[in-house]
């Protein structure tokens, strides 16, 4: 693209760029406050039914503070960036998705390095757990119910077939040395 050389192509030029910084913004902005959502929303799926234990609730709330922190530190580095954008200075896009990029990765650190965190990642595994193990057994009774194998038949018939394979090759060995006696 050549370099613009009338005020009007300047102008056209630096429109289209803040046109685009302004879309590249409001899409990481928009993605990032989506993810915000979608991991409050699951935190709070996990967490849901249970009591935290005493200071879990203190530590908690400061780490969701501490978070909140980054997230507005973010948003004044992004305010400043576009501002030096709008003077003039050259800011790549790039630099602007990273602030948000490193933003969510100090915020969500801030979060689930909580023992109140921890726990209820444990609650939410335990209870993935015992939902796996209903639904096998589920799954069990139902292929029973139709007359079909279920795993454990399966898992029977391999090892009765490993016990027949060890049986036959002792017997083979045994009818080997039966041989090499007769034909001495």
């Amino acid at each position: 693209m050549a370099e613009p050389n009338t005020p009007q192509e300047m102008q056209e030029s630096w429109s289209r760029m803040v046109r685009q910084m302004n879309e590249a913004v409001s899409r990481s902005v928009e993605q990032n406050v989506e993810a915000q959502a979608r991991f409050m929303e699951s935190w709070a799926e996990a967490i849901d039914g249970s009591v935290p234990e005493e200071g879990q609730l203190e530590e908690s709330l400061d780490s969701y503070s501490r978070a909140y922190d980054v997230w507005m530190e973010a948003a004044d580095r992004m305010y400043e960036r576009v501002a030096d954008a709008a003077s003039g200075e050259e800011v790549a896009v790039t630099e602007l998705r990273d602030i948000w990029l490193q933003t969510a990765n100090e915020a969500f650190k801030e979060v689930m390095g909580t023992s109140a965190f921890a726990a209820a990642t444990g609650n939410a595994v335990e209870a993935a757990m015992e939902s796996q193990q209903q639904a096998q057994e589920a799954t069990t009774e139902t292929l029973a119910a139709m007359g079909m194998p279920t795993r454990e038949d399966v898992d029977e018939v391999g090892e009765r077939l490993v016990e027949l394979e060890r049986r036959q090759h002792a017997v083979e060995q045994k009818l080997d040395r039966v041989l090499e006696h007769l034909e001495e």
